[in-house]
């Protein structure tokens, strides 16, 4: 072959007669890393007119603008600069709300500007804010990627511990594997507002530190699967304490590191809690497209029927919400056909499980939304008979279900009686989402406090839930 008829890639490396591309597998890899998290600036980086004018104006929007379209990131990125959609997949944002911060008014909202200002990696001295106190001994860039305002511990210090696990553990992702799966154990049992900061503490401590500069390329890629299988979960774990938006930041966050880590199906379960989130924000289309997005994220790798269940359910809620009985219903019905098919043959360890109860609970949101009483009921009968009770918050979850359904049936002794069960075995549990359930509840039985048993009851709920609310007065509400 003559030299005219060879490629180079921008390192010099020859690129091989097949590969399609322009980049070389390695320089590849490090342009997706490179689209995945914001990268380290020198110092004079923010010594521009356009970035000065932006911090005169105390716009964060405009400081973003001019970050994206500095001179250093025309060079890193293309003559554009950073596209809005890349910058959007850093805040977890769609690149419609990227625009509206650039050109609308300024953020007001202080955990907003810090979370910016964080992630951008923006000096303290030129902020218009102070920033809080920033963990020692992690690097601005791998910070970045999973720090995020820590919500306070609901219980006394040292009243719940993460047991160290060694036996078995031989490398870096068994490690992470394994405090995985503790935390999970452990969220069943005593929920997110007892277990987000441990999980945020263990990803900024043990996690960070080993995102970048690895030598081994195979073990940073899986280091970045684990950050954001970790990222996700910190996410859930968020929304348990009340935290939605920190939430749904942890989730974009997951998103943009599974991208790196290449793990399709925990892509696409990450999509799966995104349409959870929309459907709780009451944003049905928002949560349909992103439960097909993951449908469409699935298709290209391993099958699993758990994810792909999942998926069908949260397309199956955004329906429910719009009141479409007939596809809500045909997407439930294909939800248990595809649980009961065989596992592929990989599933990722990564993924948490989706099982008859997980789709019972979903079905019964759905009926409850639909109106439709007779089968929310059953649903949640269905999730409290699979539900055993060391699975305090999903067994609650079903119960407070059907204490609802009994209250609307004008039973109320007997969702009095289910309630108080779930008062009873719920004092240890942090969730918050367990409290505004029992609100639920109690708004319902509230016109009926004449009766003598729904009084009673209602006089001891209202003492359990003030103090457990009490717990959660650091909560505010996200701007």
């Amino acid at each position: 072959m003559s030299g005219s008829a060879f490629r180079y890639c921008q390192c010099g490396k020859r690129l091989a007669h097949d590969r399609a591309g322009a980049r070389c597998a390695a320089c590849e890899q490090g342009a997706i890393g490179l689209r995945a998290v914001p990268q380290k600036v020198p110092a004079d980086f923010w010594d521009t007119d356009q970035f000065r004018d932006a911090f005169d104006a105390q716009h964060m929007g405009q400081v973003a603008r001019a970050y994206r379209k500095h001179p250093l990131n025309a060079a890193r990125y293309g003559r554009a600069g950073i596209p809005q959609e890349v910058l959007a997949a850093w805040f977890g944002l769609t690149q419609a709300q990227v625009s509206r911060i650039e050109n609308g008014a300024p953020i007001r909202n202080l955990d907003t500007l810090v979370h910016w200002a964080r992630m951008l990696d923006i000096p303290e001295r030129l902020l218009w804010f102070r920033l809080p106190g920033q963990r020692p001994g992690i690097q601005a860039r791998e910070r970045a990627l999973i720090d995020l305002p820590t919500l306070q511990p609901t219980v006394p210090a040292g009243s719940f511990r993460l047991i160290p696990i060694g036996r078995g553990v031989t490398d870096e992702g068994d490690a992470d594997a394994a405090a995985m799966r503790a935390f999970r154990s452990a969220d069943l049992r005593v929920g997110g507002g007892h277990l987000y900061a441990s999980v945020v503490s263990y990803l900024q401590a043990d996690v960070a530190p080993r995102l970048f500069g690895g030598a081994d390329r195979s073990a940073s890629v899986s280091v970045f699967t684990a950050a954001a299988a970790l990222t996700e979960m910190a996410g859930w774990m968020a929304h348990d304490a009340g935290r939605d938006e920190v939430a749904k930041q942890h989730f974009g966050r997951s998103l943009a590191l599974v991208q790196v880590g290449g793990d399709r199906q925990l892509g696409a379960h990450v999509l799966g809690s995104m349409s959870h989130l929309a459907s709780h924000f009451d944003q049905p289309d928002e949560a349909i497209a992103l439960a097909r997005q993951g449908k469409s994220v699935l298709q290209g790798g391993s099958p699993n029927p758990d994810v792909e269940a999942r998926l069908l359910a949260m397309e199956a809620r955004g329906f429910a919400a719009r009141r479409d009985r007939l596809h809500c219903a045909e997407l439930l019905i294909e939800a248990e056909r595809v649980l009961d098919s065989t596992l592929g043959e990989s599933p990722s360890s990564w993924v948490s499980r989706f099982d008859e109860g997980s789709l019972a609970s979903e079905a019964a949101r759905c009926m409850r939304r639909l109106g439709d009483w007779a089968e929310a009921g059953r649903q949640a009968e269905r999730v409290i008979a699979l539900r055993p009770a060391g699975g305090t918050r999903s067994r609650a979850f079903g119960q407070l279900g059907l204490a609802v359904v009994l209250a609307v049936k004008g039973r109320f002794d007997e969702a009095c009686a289910i309630a108080q069960d779930v008062l009873d075995a719920t004092q240890a549990l942090g969730s918050y989402l367990v409290i505004q359930q029992l609100l639920d509840v109690q708004r319902l039985l509230e016109p009926h406090s004449g009766s003598a048993v729904v009084g009673q009851f209602l006089a001891r709920m209202d003492e359990a839930v003030r103090d457990r609310l009490w717990l959660y007065q650091w909560l505010k509400k996200d701007g």
